[in-house]
């Protein structure tokens, strides 16, 4: 009996060491014969993103990648391209272009205007960054090739966070096991520990749902990258810009409105080269302009669709100054929703406010309001007292 307890025990480990001797070789195999393939997509064949020089073998490649992350221990003296160019998404501002966007640009040129870009650049800025870069011809090659292949790839996606999902999930698993703990394994003795546990999982859980579904159509603290980096702290606190010579419209349209590139080259035919980003971002909003093709800015300000708002009539109007919903922009690099926009918050603004009611031509046919003022009845108008609390004004 104990003989052939040994043999199948025998037999049940040469079979595991067989199955991890064909793991080995599928990994070997794969080593060795699967990486061509996987460098063949620099190269020019159909279909692919790169449109890399067909000589460059993949030592060369590798090689343009590590020059580009400042890997290379034979050059020390050269600085690390990544160091300035993320090659990863990030969550800061960097005013220098990312490595994919410099590959989108470069992808179609020449190397020849690849290695002017790098070696002779014509921002001052650059000029003293790149005064160090001593790359050869040959591994400027190498660079523009790792970023031609860079191009179809993108930028690496930030890591995920740990969500609320993720926290609920947690706690649903908690309620199980404490479930299944009160009424099967009896690991812990008292059932008032369990209904604790059940309890705070729950409430924790409720008050996730509930945050969750007074959040929605709200984003607040919401502040996306645009296509072109835009500094609103150098155009208004710097460059004293006036809101509304920008938004031509907030004063008498329900928009705001977006300036247009033609609105925006009347400084920069003149002005050629940003503060902090150079000739980079400039440059794209010439190319729009000589395109004529509109800049698809992202709208940071939402509010849900069956929500009226005008800013005539908060503006033009009411006189309310920008920056009592939109913050302080002229601090703003990145404009950032800096309120909720909720209706809570919206209500309280509007029961508080007091409605230049005087000499108001928009209000002149309130009559009994304007009889009231009159006799002294009232020393002041809300936004509430002309109906700014009614459903029917804001959703309809």
């Amino acid at each position: 009996m104990n003989n052939d307890l040994y043999v199948n025990m025998n037999v049940k480990i040469q079979r595991k060491f067989t199955w991890l001797r064909w793991i080995f070789v599928v990994c070997w195999l794969y080593a060795f014969l699967g990486v061509p393939d996987l460098y063949a997509s620099y190269g020019n064949s159909p279909g692919e993103a790169g449109t890399v020089d067909p000589h460059l073998n993949a030592a060369e490649m590798k090689r343009g990648e590590r020059l580009f992350y400042g890997l290379v221990y034979d050059r020390p003296d050269v600085p690390a391209c990544v160091n300035c160019h993320n090659t990863m998404e990030i969550d800061t501002l960097n005013w220098n272009p990312s490595a994919y966007e410099i590959a989108a640009k470069y992808k179609d040129k020449s190397i020849a205007d690849f290695q002017k870009a790098v070696m002779n650049p014509v921002t001052p800025t650059m000029q003293t960054v790149h005064a160090r870069n001593y790359f050869t011809e040959e591994e400027i090659a190498t660079v523009k090739g790792f970023l031609d292949h860079f191009a179809g790839e993108g930028l690496t996606p930030m890591k995920p966070v740990v969500t609320n999902a993720i926290i609920f999930g947690l706690l649903t698993i908690i309620i199980i096991l404490a479930l299944v703990d009160a009424f099967f394994t009896w690991r812990i003795k008292s059932k008032f520990v369990h209904l604790i546990v059940i309890l705070v999982a729950i409430a924790i859980q409720v008050k996730l749902v509930s945050t969750a579904a007074i959040a929605l159509g709200r984003s607040e603290n919401y502040q996306p990258d645009q296509p072109i980096k835009f500094s609103h702290q150098i155009h208004v606190t710097e460059n004293k810009i006036d809101c509304m010579y920008c938004h031509t419209t907030v004063e008498y349209s329900k928009s705001a409105s977006i300036p247009s590139a033609n609105i925006c080259m009347n400084c920069h035919i003149l002005v050629a080269e940003g503060t902090h980003s150079g000739r980079y971002e400039i440059d794209k909003l010439k190319k729009a302009y000589n395109d004529s093709v509109p800049i698809r800015w992202i709208q940071v300000h939402n509010l849900p669709d069956h929500v009226y708002f005008n800013h005539a009539q908060h503006v033009g109007v009411g006189q309310v100054d920008c920056a009592e919903c939109h913050g302080n922009v002229g601090e703003m690099h990145i404009v950032k929703q800096q309120e909720d926009l909720s209706m809570g918050w919206c209500l309280e603004c509007h029961r508080t406010r007091e409605v230049q009611f005087v000499n108001n031509d928009f209000y002149t046919d309130y009559l009994e309001l304007q009889e009231a003022i009159k006799k002294g009845e009232k020393d002041m108008v809300t936004v509430e007292d002309i109906g700014g609390t009614d459903c029917m004004k804001c959703h309809y």
